[in-house]
């Protein structure tokens, strides 16, 4: 039996070395840490499963990519939570983050020397001499909690950061323009420092990703957006950029969202009255109704719990070759809460005459970012 690797030191929140009765877990630091432990353990839990599963058919495949996406979730929780976790907390997370990294490079390493889907995060310099680690009753690590202003300067240095501690991307995107631009001007957030991309809780605006973007497309999501047009083509085409590893959608309410390229997953949940259009390997749907989704898949999309769903193919606008010269199965939609034999009623092909024309592509959409985003979400059917 293969010995648990236990992430090093996660921080007991407010500088508590032990477990704080229940009465207490109201406080935001204590349910945090709570989670954070739990998501910690559900995703050392995935890469210990990685070495049992069968590289054929994607299997090992999709579960790298469902590691990678639970880290870069993680770390954007961490980055949510600045506002109420101490400084020193903070490092201590982004070590153990760090050290997650690090055990699945070593666990991708072992059948796949050369895989593409590994972190590389800086190796931290040495520790201060003389400092050891206790592990509790978990078998989590905790560092002394007794240091000098000077050595946590140190320890600070040594620890690192999680790259998006320094800068709110999604946060940037909110604020209003400047130079006197108008409310409907499209926001161009660049990600230049990011790892990830991840874009929540935003109403009625339209948002370009720069080519910059492409430098953090290791994993992307999409979460509670209302009426708003994303646009992500340039940073994750597979000409001119890198596609998304993976990409979550979840929690969309009347929107247009023009995905891009995904070299694997997406997970499509939650979605209502909007528009999708993306290229994937696989595409998965939950819980969704009323969308239309524009599509090239290299394999059976699957659906579950959806009604009102419709597929069409890839708008020759956001078509490349590669796409092109792979089998796309756009319309083999499986849906698995339907098993009699005749045809599913919760999905259908689009109608050759309520598919969107090019032009609308073309000229309203990649062709004219200064269009208002409620007129766009009115020229693709979205809005009336």
């Amino acid at each position: 039996m293969e010995t648990q690797v236990y992430i090093p030191y996660i921080p007991t929140p407010g500088g508590v070395r032990h477990s704080p009765p229940l009465h207490k877990m109201s406080d935001p630091k204590e349910r945090f840490y709570r989670h954070f432990q739990t998501e910690i353990t559900a995703i050392q839990d995935q890469i210990e499963d990685l070495a049992t599963l069968s590289p054929v058919n994607g299997e090992r495949h999709d579960c790298v990519d469902t590691v990678l996406a639970g880290i870069s979730r993680l770390s954007n929780e961490v980055t949510d939570a600045l506002d109420f976790i101490p400084a020193y907390d903070q490092r201590a997370y982004s070590q153990a983050i760090k050290a997650l990294t690090e055990k699945l490079n070593e666990a991708t390493g072992k059948f796949a020397p050369k895989a593409r889907f590994q972190f590389k995060p800086r190796a931290p310099k040495a520790a201060a001499a003389g400092q050891e680690t206790t592990p509790d009753s978990r078998g989590f690590a905790h560092r002394p909690a007794q240091r000098s202003g000077e050595d946590r300067d140190e320890e600070d240095d040594a620890v690192g950061k999680l790259p998006t501690f320094g800068r709110n991307y999604n946060e940037e995107i909110t604020r209003p323009p400047v130079n006197g631009a108008s409310t409907g001007s499209v926001r161009k957030p660049s990600f230049s420092t990011a790892k990830n991309i991840a874009i929540y809780e935003q109403t009625g605006l339209h948002i370009m990703l720069p080519s910059s973007a492409s430098r953090a497309t290791s994993s992307g999501s999409l979460t509670q957006l209302d009426r708003c047009v994303v646009d992500m083509t340039v940073p994750t085409s597979a000409s001119s950029g890198v596609p998304f590893a993976g990409l979550a959608i979840k929690d969309i309410r009347g929107s247009l969202l023009v995905c891009g390229t995904v070299a694997g997953p997406v997970h499509i949940t939650g979605v209502r009255n909007s528009v999708i259009v993306v290229a994937a390997r696989q595409v998965r749907v939950h819980e969704c109704d009323n969308v239309d989704i524009y599509l090239h898949c290299g394999s059976h999309p699957i659906i579950e719990d959806c009604k009102g769903m419709r597929f069409a193919s890839l708008p020759e606008a956001y078509a490349v070759k590669t796409q092109e010269a792979g089998k796309n199965q756009w319309d083999q939609v499986d849906d698995f809460k339907w098993l009699k034999t005749e045809p599913s009623p919760n999905w259908s092909v689009l109608p050759e005459e309520k598919k969107l024309p090019e032009e609308v592509w073309t000229k309203d959409i990649c062709g004219n970012p200064s269009m208002r985003t409620d007129d766009i979400l009115r020229k693709v059917g979205v809005l009336s």
